[in-house]
């Protein structure tokens, strides 16, 4: 159980009146005209010694900009600046005060001083737009909080992951895709989030609700994935590659919808930009793990692609395997299982399999290995700089 007070500024007793919000909160309120409360003169003080956690909700832009530049005009940025707590906000804003380069560069600001950003979401705001910049539900800021106080194996780690399928335009009605539903990927999200990470998740087109608390970049194209990880790449600690990329594109996308005047339809295709072999040679190279989708050879497939791709990890299932007692696993199943090869120095130093099981549970297995071998990794490359 936890003890709370309050801090209202100005602008949010304009909302509800400090009385009001006491009444219904039932918490100790503090504001800047209030002193009854306080005897020493240093209310800030006081305050910022007093939490272990300082949650603003909602956090405007105006004070999002206050706390990155260090301004302590009120009560609320004077305890900040004050306080060693951990330190939360969730903004919440009009879609294009959201999208700013100003806001932007002040939340990467406060992020950078550890501050955990909580949000936002997407949805209908109060000017009557719709769109990114609504503060998170309650529930889904709690949720977060939660994790603020978790020490988790990933803890202050920065991940990135790619997930779901890509999507290749032949007309603006027809493309190339595959049978992905990412949901092995978001299931990865979800535990490297429940294991302390911060995660940025680039999906290409799925059915599947990202969770509130990571960096969430939709994409449909092969080239667009690409883009948006190599814009995200220079802060990350590990890469993990779960998205089913097309490998090629049509060279000339038709412009109309190609009509059926024919008995055949040739398209001329034209190889993508390999992503994992982009980040795996990346002067900034963070830790890779590639995943692959076999048919045949599993196995002899996966340790090939570690190898020549220079890959740390390669996470191996048959896609191809069906039985009539156990569930279809691999693309657009909710199971799957795993054959996970790790290399050091572009040599295979050992494997581990995980049997069919709900990806869910998969996924945590997997977090924790990865985390096992990215820590090894880390102190050996440390060893070799020292």
């Amino acid at each position: 159980r936890s003890s709370v007070r309050s801090v209202m500024t100005a602008a949010a007793t304009e909302f509800v009146s400090a009385m009001t919000f006491q009444a219904l909160s039932g918490t100790q309120m503090f504001f800047d005209n209030n002193d009854s409360s306080d005897t020493s003169g240093m209310k800030h003080i006081d305050l910022a010694r007093w939490a272990d956690v300082i949650i603003i909700a909602p956090a405007s832009a105006n004070t999002i900009a206050k706390l990155a530049h260090g301004r302590a005009d009120n009560l609320l940025t004077a305890l900040c600046l004050a306080s060693e707590a951990i330190k939360c906000f969730a903004p919440a804003m009009n879609r294009v005060m959201w999208d700013d380069l100003s806001t932007q560069a002040n939340c990467k600001t406060l992020t950078d001083k550890n501050w955990a950003q909580l949000g936002p979401a997407s949805g209908s705001q109060a000017c009557g737009e719709t769109g990114e910049g609504r503060m998170l539900e309650v529930k889904d800021i709690l949720t977060s909080l939660e994790q603020c106080f978790k020490t988790g194996a990933l803890q202050g780690l920065n991940i990135i992951i790619t997930a779901g399928p890509t999507y290749e335009a032949i007309d603006p009605v027809r493309f190339i895709g595959n049978r992905s539903s990412g949901r092995m990927g978001y299931a990865i999200a979800d535990a490297a989030i429940e294991a302390g990470a911060n995660v940025i998740l680039i999906s290409g087109p799925c059915h599947l609700a990202a969770p509130e608390t990571l960096n969430f970049i939709a994409v449909e194209s092969a080239n667009e994935m690409f883009q948006a990880v190599l814009s995200s790449i220079d802060d990350c600690h590990i890469y993990i590659s779960t998205a089913a990329v097309s490998d090629y594109r049509v060279d000339n996308i038709a412009t109309q919808k190609i009509k059926k005047t024919s008995q055949q339809l040739t398209l001329q295709l034209t190889k993508n930009k390999d992503i994992i072999s982009a980040v795996a040679t990346h002067k900034m190279r963070p830790y890779v793990v590639g995943f692959a989708a076999e048919t045949e050879n599993v196995t002899d497939n996966a340790k090939d692609k570690l190898l020549r791709k220079n890959l740390d990890m390669i996470v191996a299932n048959d896609v191809s395997v069906t039985a009539d007692d156990q569930p279809d696993i691999g693309f657009n199943s909710e199971y799957n299982a795993l054959h996970v090869f790790y290399a050091r120095d572009n040599q295979i130093c050992g494997e581990q399999q995980f049997e069919i099981a709900r990806k869910s549970q998969l996924a945590k297995r997997l977090i924790t290995l990865i985390s096992k071998q990215f820590k090894i990794s880390q102190s050996e490359n440390e060893k070799n700089t020292a």
